[in-house]
């Protein structure tokens, strides 16, 4: 099984596919995306809740730490759950320069979010709790976004 650092950035990276996805078909008729969004909106909302429910409770739990990385990166997921809904509302508006607005702003956000996850804290997770990895990830794997 892969490991947490791996099985989060590979999440990442599907995230990544679904939010250009997104955008293409946006840029091609805002009339017909909100499927693309609902598909974008959703994976990411099931990786907030993976990072939350499970990777980062388990991160404080071993660590001690619930103001440190985590809680930033739970800040970030609001801002950007924020966007999300602005995106959704532009979609809705078919006000195409609104939801460009708000991706571009959404897509800087999730580079930083992204880049910090994967150098710093799915590192710190892994090196803390290599031994409950392959539970962690399975955990992860069955989560159902609420």
């Amino acid at each position: 099984m892969s490991s947490i650092k791996e099985y989060l950035s590979a999440d990442h990276s599907r995230c990544d596919e679904l939010f250009a996805n997104m955008e293409d078909a946006v840029s091609k008729s805002i009339d017909s995306a909100e499927d693309a969004y609902k598909l974008f909106a959703e994976a990411t909302e099931r990786h907030f809740q993976m990072e939350e429910r499970v990777m980062f409770m388990e991160f404080e739990q071993k660590t001690g730490m619930t103001q440190g990385p985590t809680a930033m990166m739970r800040h970030e997921h609001s801002q950007m759950r924020n966007l999300l809904k602005e995106m959704g509302s532009a979609i809705e508006a078919k006000d195409r320069d609104k939801f460009f607005g708000y991706s571009e702003t959404l897509m800087v956000l999730m580079q930083q979010h992204n880049m910090k996850e994967e150098q710093m804290l799915y590192t710190m997770a892994q090196q803390h709790l290599s031994a409950e990895s392959d539970r962690i990830v399975e955990m992860m794997e069955c989560m159902i976004a609420e």
